[in-house]
């Protein structure tokens, strides 16, 4: 164990948002203002664009009770950002630049919440903070709903999606089946390299009524079959629901989505959508039913309403640990989640991973999970996913509507 380390902490969240994200948040700012070992508790604005520009928040000034209501607060109540950092071996000015904020408000933890690329930064910050020669104990806490973090069972924010996506796949589909004239309806989800959201929209079908046939970005997408596929299904009973994962892409690597080079993310990645338009249009044509397109877009990351209590538990668990490591000594790593199932039941367990391990590598869904046709999901993956998604949060609310957290958000001087 390192020997004890006194001062500041920040807290920066980065990606996008989630259901759960702030459980993290409140994980990591309650135990930060809690050890005796951290002197002062501050959240950047939108990631790590704050520390940057000096525009961090002071949290040992919020109300307990509104940093409570956190833990059902959606999306990212710091501010989030899409930024990317060169290596400080190419370029270190920026690094030069947090360097200095950092010995400026004596900050000794950093605790850094997303995804792939987020790890990426934060491992990148925590090199150069050791090869600078200021001692700064640096943290990941994982974070995105595409649940394709290396290195962990799951990740915090991927449950509560899967649990909205399953609902509302159940949702649409006794709404798409209520008459008795035919129809096609495809409903379009989040995932561009990843298919863990799509699949979980068989959740819907196995547990009451959702997709007929349901496309990941792990397996290659032929249009030809997939006509064949639809025809197929409308000729049996005159109903069909498709689930498509937004990166489904050619053998080739192209995206399906026509809308695959309208513009990029902060880190190069493409900007998807549209898929679900295009496929009910080609059906239309191709097929000649009525069709309808649905894009669940933005909702599937926020829809706090739907959160698994477990998913909060485990957000919350992650943000605690990860204070809790690196006042002990731990720096350079990311809490990861270990599934122990020798109970008979579903058990999450904590550990901690070296940042290198987990930057910048894509967990995919396996491949053994998915129908060989390519059509839908095994039980394996409904094994997998249906612990995850448990418990019901009791939701604060004012006028039978969801009362979220408002933070005074007082800046450092």
């Amino acid at each position: 164990m390192s020997k004890e380390l006194i001062g500041a902490a920040i807290f920066g969240q980065s990606g996008g948002p989630t259901a759960v994200i702030n459980a993290s948040a409140y994980g990591v700012i309650k135990t930060a203002l809690e050890s005796p070992n951290i002197t002062k508790v501050y959240g950047a604005a939108h990631g790590i664009k704050g520390v940057l520009q000096d525009k961090l928040y002071v949290m040992d000034e919020e109300d307990p009770k509104e940093l409570e209501l956190l833990l059902h607060t959606p999306s990212s109540e710091l501010g989030s950002c899409r930024y990317k950092m060169a290596d400080p071996e190419d370029d270190d000015t920026d690094y030069k630049r947090i360097l200095e904020i950092f010995q400026k408000y004596n900050v000794r933890y950093f605790f850094y919440n997303g995804g792939n690329d987020s790890m990426d930064t934060c491992n990148k910050i925590s090199r150069f903070m050791a090869k600078s020669g200021w001692e700064c104990r640096v943290m990941g806490v994982p974070k995105t709903i595409d649940n394709d973090l290396f290195g962990t069972d799951h990740c915090p924010g991927f449950a509560s999606a899967a649990k909205y996506i399953a609902t509302s796949c159940m949702e649409i589909s006794k709404d798409a089946r209520v008459y008795d004239t035919g129809m096609v309806t495809v409903i379009e989800i989040m995932g561009r390299h990843a298919g863990w959201l799509a699949a979980s929209s068989a959740l819907a079908t196995y547990y009451g009524s959702g997709p007929d046939l349901i496309y990941l970005p792990e397996t290659n997408f032929d249009m030809d079959e997939f006509f064949a596929e639809v025809d197929n299904q409308y000729n049996k009973d005159h109903q069909v629901l498709i689930a498509v994962s937004e990166g489904i892409h050619y053998a080739d690597g192209t995206f399906v989505s026509e809308a695959k080079t309208s513009a990029t993310d902060g880190f190069g990645h493409a900007q998807l959508g549209g898929l679900a338009v295009r496929l009910a249009d080609e059906i239309k044509h191709r097929i000649g039913v009525k069709v309808r397109g649905i894009e669940l877009s933005l909702l599937q990351r926020c829809a706090s309403h739907s959160a698994s209590q477990t998913d909060i538990d485990e957000a919350f668990n992650a943000g605690k640990i990860a204070v809790e490591s690196a006042v002990n000594g731990e720096t350079g790593k990311m809490v990861a989640f270990e599934r122990d199932m020798s109970s008979g039941s579903y058990v999450c367990k904590y550990n901690l991973l070296p940042l290198e391990a987990v930057a910048n590598y894509e967990k995919k869904v396996p491949i053994e999970w998915i129908k060989e046709d390519g059509t839908g999901m095994k039980q394996e993956f409904i094994d997998y996913v249906l612990p995850l998604i448990q418990g019901e949060p009791e939701i604060p609310r004012e006028y039978s509507l969801p009362r979220y957290a408002h933070l005074k958000k007082v800046l450092a001087k």
